[in-house]
């Protein structure tokens, strides 16, 4: 890992200052990408799927050159996972056999989410603190566990994906704001704000159909 984030440090060059932190290239790229991506998701658009894949790559060496390993292991979750959910809006069906449509969950799946929350959360979180440095385990720990399950939630189509990334960009901004990735905490803000239009937009959608 140490000999690639060398191979790569050119793109760690500062490109700018935001409130006297340095931002680098690779962040700003990133930056670009993710929003790009998300205004796809709110659009239904499969396209949204190869971004989060790029993005994914160059916010995983990002938040592993600032010790945030839960949540750059996340970022190569997310590149897999991207390739899974971009397969479901393509070709994904439902239990019936219909293809997937925006849709809610009924009672039984949201408290199944939150069991798996309630479970994954301590266990990363004493993993993180067992076996790597990181400074913030518990706080890595939460949106790691908590976008395992946005993201599921997000290729199968539910509209409860988007409450879910709301806390989970709540939680990011102020751990991200901790690590002075200040690009990073600007774009988890936007995130926040499109999370909201996007569950209201999801939300239209499935009562439609």
């Amino acid at each position: 890992m140490e000999s690639l984030l060398h191979a790569l440090q050119p793109l760690f060059a500062p490109a700018f200052s935001l409130w006297g932190a340095p931002v680098t290239w690779l962040e700003g790229v990133a930056f670009v990408l993710a929003l790009a991506m998300v205004g796809f998701n709110i659009r239904v658009n499969p396209l949204g799927w190869p971004l989060a894949i790029v993005s994914s790559l160059l916010y995983f060496f990002l938040f592993w050159d600032s010790r945030l390993y839960g949540d750059a292991s996340l970022q190569i979750f997310f590149a897999v996972v991207a390739l899974w959910g971009w397969w479901q809006w393509l070709r994904g069906t439902t239990a019936s056999g219909a293809a997937l449509h925006v849709r809610s969950l009924d009672t039984r799946g949201r408290w199944l989410c939150l069991g798996a929350l309630a479970l994954a959360w301590p266990a990363l979180g004493l993993f993180l603190r067992r076996f790597t440095d990181t400074d913030v385990p518990w706080w890595d720990a939460f949106p790691t566990a908590a976008s395992l399950i946005g993201q599921w939630l997000l290729g199968r189509k539910y509209v409860e994906n988007w409450p879910t990334w709301i806390v989970v960009n709540i939680v990011s901004v102020a751990l991200f704001a901790y690590k002075g990735l200040w690009l990073t905490v600007v774009l988890y803000a936007v995130f926040v704000a499109l999370s909201v239009v996007g569950w209201r937009a999801w939300q239209r959608r499935a009562a439609a159909a």
